[in-house]
């Protein structure tokens, strides 16, 4: 039997309504929110138009992951040959490779339907479209209510209209992650981290790779330090990248693409390529769900929500892609949790701080980071120390040939030495820098991490050492 944590408050009863929680969308905030709200006593709905799992496990950072990780074994393949492996190149085929990152989407696809079913958590198909503060309508005839709505419909590649897309020869990022067949060279329009991700598979794969960028730099949200690393690192496997380069114009050719850029120096230049993918941000799925019929207020295309993720009607909340928040699948999943966390009554600290999230890029070397950059320090004249340390300081990057890299802490000297960011570039960043969150989240002083015992030979010792750096006492540079 379920219990309605919210009847002790005098809220409406579920009875009212077919459920407690009815969401729009089964991406990461979508049925993550549901499950949550499900293990707190709240009856369940998720509807989704489409598969299970939304852009990050059909056609986003799963499938992108699962192709990277072949990228990388055929990019180090030379390891094989300096063991005296003979290789034939020859037969190298891309079609298996595009099938296993379908095959890792498929699984993870089908693993949240059987938690939503293991939860009880109700899967409805269709489009959902918002008919009332507590009611939805499916498919055009079918109306399900809710005390409360979640709207988790995500986002979608932006298009530009002087780029359309056709899916063949000038592509989104959805369209490249379903390619079958690789092109033997490739533009890349933007230079943020889905626009980077894609030169690192396609280079890898030995496609030659150039990427614009109109900004005078690629990566603009990470730290300028460890995208020098990583720039150096990319440029010299073959990517050309030009920055401060503007994209004037495009023709389709018999056999792919020629974009005319614009160089800093004002010259014009022709590139020509098999195909071109446009990566230039991504734009919400606020359209056609009924917002406007409910006066939901929106901002610059992003639902607006107040610190518990509710919108201007009490009753409708949004997380995820559609509010203007980090667009990472873990900042949906947390504010998804938040959410239900709110309507089942339970006490939270409220919204997500942005300045606490991790972000990764999973290039070579990856890219992790949470809180401000340097710069961003510097731009809002915060008063703060620096302390890095070079990966080829820890043993082992040197023992796996991965030594190119660097830990780099932003941290308040005038309370302990507490710290404000941290940036990782080199192997594994995504993985152990989760360390340095979690010790900004309990407000530990470097002096802890620096002396927390590190087993040897691992990355981690490079945040040890990162950490002692700040203390003054590195020991391994």
């Amino acid at each position: 039997m379920r219990i309605n944590p919210l009847a002790e408050r005098g809220d409406i009863m579920s009875d009212t309504y077919d459920f407690d929680l009815v969401v729009l969308g089964a991406g990461p905030g979508g049925y993550v929110g549901a499950i949550r709200a499900s293990q707190l006593g709240l009856k369940c709905a998720v509807i989704e138009k489409d598969k299970p799992g939304g852009v990050c496990l059909n056609i986003g950072c799963i499938p992108s992951k699962a192709l990277i990780h072949q990228a990388e074994t055929y990019m180090h393949r030379g390891d094989l040959v300096e063991m005296g492996i003979a290789l034939d190149e020859s037969a190298f085929d891309y079609g298996p490779v595009f099938k296993k990152s379908r095959n890792a989407a498929d699984t993870l696809s089908k693993g949240v339907r059987y938690l939503l079913k293991k939860n009880k958590v109700e899967y409805i198909e269709g489009a959902a479209v918002l008919s009332g503060p507590h009611s939805v309508t499916v498919g055009g005839d079918r109306t399900i209510t809710g005390r409360n709505i979640m709207i988790a419909t995500g986002s979608r590649p932006r298009e530009i209209p002087i780029f359309p897309f056709d899916g063949k020869k000038v592509l989104s990022s959805t369209d490249a992650l379903m390619l079958e067949k690789l092109p033997k060279t490739l533009l890349i329009l933007g230079g943020g981290y889905i626009g980077m991700e894609f030169a690192h598979i396609m280079s890898s794969f030995g496609v030659q790779v150039t990427v614009v960028e109109m900004l005078d730099r690629i990566l603009p949200l990470a730290d300028q330090d460890v995208v020098n690393v990583f720039r150096k690192n990319i440029e010299k496997r073959g990517v050309r990248i030009l920055t401060s380069t503007k994209a004037e114009k495009m023709n389709l050719t018999a056999t792919g693409v020629d974009l005319t850029i614009r160089s800093p120096e004002g010259n014009a230049e022709v590139l020509s390529a098999d195909a071109m993918i446009v990566s230039v941000g991504r734009s919400t799925n606020i359209e056609n769900i009924g917002l406007e019929g409910l006066s939901i207020k929106t901002e610059r295309g992003f639902i607006l929500v107040d610190e518990h993720y509710r919108t201007n009607v009490p009753s409708i909340f949004a997380v995820g892609d559609v509010i203007n928040t980090p667009q990472l699948a873990h900042v949906a999943m947390k504010e998804a949790e938040l959410a239900a966390e709110f309507m089942a009554g339970k006490t939270n600290h409220g919204k997500l701080d942005p300045a606490t999230v991790p972000a990764a890029i999973f290039t070579e070397p990856q890219i992790a980071s949470f809180g401000p950059t340097e710069a961003q320090l510097e731009a809002s004249g915060r008063t703060y120390k620096k302390a890095s340390f070079p990966y080829r300081g820890a043993g082992k990057s040197v023992a796996i040939e991965r030594s190119e890299g660097m830990v780099k802490l932003l941290y308040d000297d005038t309370k302990g030495n507490r710290l404000i960011a941290a940036h990782v570039v080199g192997a594994d960043a995504a993985e152990i820098i989760h360390e340095l969150i979690l010790a900004h989240h309990a407000d530990l002083p470097l002096a802890d991490v620096a002396e927390m015992v590190h087993i040897h030979p691992t990355l981690s010792e490079a945040i040890m050492e990162a950490g002692r750096t700040a203390e003054g006492w590195a020991v391994h540079i």
